[in-house]
C-alpha cells in the first residue's frame, strides 16, 4: 500500500502558513493579493520539483499534471490556498498539499498509475475579496463567464482581471479544458460534528445550498436625543431587526437551516446620531432547495415590512446563490470503503460550507473527505486539526486516488 508521510505533510503546511502569517498562528492571503501570489509561487515551485506539468488557466486556476501510462483525463484532487482575513493554516491548503504529498509518495515508490493524476488549486474560493466565492471553480465548471469574473471588484475598486495580470497568473488555458475522470477534495470539516462525536473521518454526501444577499438601507440622520421614536427613519433599526429575525427563523425552521448576518456597516456610525444608512449581508443555507427558498422569502418579507413601517428605502443585490449539491453516490461509497479498509471511524454528513467540489460535480463524479476541526473552529487563527487526523485523511485520499487512477 502506498504510504504517505504525515510529518512531511505537516512541514509543507507550516511552510505555506508562513506566507501571509498573522498573529495567533493564522494566515491572511486574500485572493490575488501579493501574499496570494507568494503562496502560489511556493506551491507551483513544489509542483515543478515533483515533476508535474503546470497548467494555468484564464481565471488563474493552477493544475499540476502527473502523467499516467495512458494519456487521457486525469483523476483530480485539490482545493484552494486563498484565505479569509483571519484564516487558519488548514482550510483549503490541506487539500492541495495532501494532493502533493500523494504525488511525492508515488514518485518515491516509482509508481506510475494507469491514468494521469492532477493536483489543482482554484482562484478566490473564499470570496473574501471578490464575489462570488468559489469563483475559480465556478468559471472552470462553466457556471460563470470569464468577462463577468474579470469585472468583479474589491472594496478598493481593483478588478479580478487586473489583479490576475498584475500577479502573473492570467494563464493561457481555457477554464475547463482539462475535464477530470473524477474529482476528490480533502478538507477539514470546519464544524464541530466530527470532533464532538470523536469520529475520525467524514464521508461527505453533498453541500448545502448557499444564498448571500447584501442589503443597503437608506434612512434619515437625526439627533438621537431630540428625535421622537415615532418620527425616526432609522436604517440601523432595520439591520438590527433583520439580524434578530434571521436567527429566530433558523431556529423555527430547524433541520439544517442556518442563517447569519455577518457584515454590517452603519453611517455615520456615531453614538448620538440616528443612522441614515445601513449596509448588511444575510447568509442563508440549507441542504434542501425548497426550504432555502422559503427562508429567502421569509427574510425578504420581514425586510419589506419593517422598511415600510420605518419609512426607509431598501436596495438588495445577490452576492452568491448556489443550489444544494449531491455528490456522486458511487464515489461517496468508495470514500466510505477506504475509511473502513483503514479501520477509521466515520460518518456520512453534509457540508455546511461551500467548496470547489460542488462546482466540479457539474463536470465529473465528485466526492469529499472531511477530517475533524478541533472545537469546530475555522476561519479563525486558532483553527486546528490534530496531525494524526490530517495524516489519516491524506492516506484515505492516497488510496482512493490510486484506485481510481489504476482502474480501467
Amino acid at each position: 500500500m502506498l504510504k504517505i508521510d504525515g510529518n512531511r505533510l505537516m512541514g509543507a503546511l507550516d511552510a505555506l502558513a508562513a506566507v501571509g502569517a498573522i498573529d495567533g498562528g493564522g494566515c491572511a492571503r486574500l485572493a490575488l493579493g501579493d501574499d496570494d501570489k507568494a503562496g502560489r509561487d511556493l506551491v507551483v515551485g513544489w509542483m515543478k520539483t515533483l515533476g508535474l506539468e503546470i497548467r494555468v488557466d484564464a481565471i488563474g486556476n493552477v493544475i499540476g499534471l502527473r502523467a499516467g501510462r495512458e494519456a487521457g483525463p486525469p483523476v483530480m484532487t485539490g482545493s484552494h490556498i486563498d484565505t479569509v482575513r483571519t484564516g487558519g493554516r488548514y482550510d483549503g491548503n490541506y487539500g492541495v498539499l495532501a494532493g502533493l504529498e500523494v504525488v511525492r509518495a508515488l514518485n518515491e515508490a516509482n509508481i506510475v498509475t494507469r491514468h494521469p493524476i492532477a493536483v489543482a488549486f482554484f482562484t478566490n474560493e473564499e470570496g473574501a475579496r471578490f464575489q462570488p466565492d468559489m469563483m475559480g471553480s465556478l468559471v472552470y465548471a462553466g457556471g460563470l463567464g470569464l468577462n463577468e469574473a474579470y469585472a468583479a471588484t474589491d472594496r478598493d475598486g481593483r478588478s479580478v482581471g487586473d489583479e490576475l495580470r498584475r500577479i502573473g497568473y492570467l494563464g493561457p488555458m481555457k477554464p475547463g479544458a482539462i475535464r477530470p475522470r473524477a474529482f476528490v477534495e480533502l478538507h477539514i470539516e470546519q464544524g464541530p460534528i466530527l470532533d464532538e462525536e470523536k469520529v475520525q473521518l467524514g464521508v461527505v454526501e453533498g453541500v448545502q445550498g448557499i444564498s448571500w444577499t447584501e442589503y443597503t438601507v437608506t434612512g434619515v440622520s437625526n439627533h438621537a436625543g431630540t428625535t421622537p421614536m415615532r418620527l425616526r427613519r432609522d436604517a440601523g433599526y432595520l439591520a438590527a431587526s433583520t439580524n434578530v429575525f434571521v436567527r429566530a427563523l433558523a431556529r423555527q425552521m430547524g433541520g439544517d437551516q442556518v442563517g447569519t448576518v455577518g457584515a454590517l456597516a452603519l453611517r455615520p456610525n456615531l453614538i448620538n446620531v440616528v443612522p441614515n444608512q445601513a449596509v448588511f449581508t444575510v447568509d442563508l443555507r440549507n441542504t434542501v432547495e425548497e426550504r432555502l427558498q422559503i427562508a429567502e422569502a421569509r427574510v425578504a418579507e420581514h425586510i419589506a415590512q419593517v422598511a415600510e413601517e420605518e419609512r426607509v428605502a431598501v436596495e438588495s443585490r445577490v452576492l452568491a446563490r448556489f443550489e444544494p449539491v449531491a455528490f456522486d453516490k458511487a464515489l461517496v461509497d468508495r470514500v466510505e470503503a477506504q475509511a473502513e479498509a483503514l479501520g477509521l471511524s466515520h460518518r456520512r454528513m453534509p457540508s455546511g460550507a461551500g467548496h470547489d467540489a460542488q462546482m466540479m460535480q457539474r463536470l465529473c463524479p465528485t466526492a469529499m473527505i472531511f477530517v475533524p476541526s478541533v472545537g469546530g473552529l475555522s476561519h479563525n487563527v486558532k483553527e486546528h486539526t490534530w496531525p494524526e487526523d490530517l495524516a489519516a485523511g491524506a492516506q484515505v485520499l492516497a488510496n482512493l486516488l490510486v484506485e481510481l487512477a489504476d482502474e480501467a
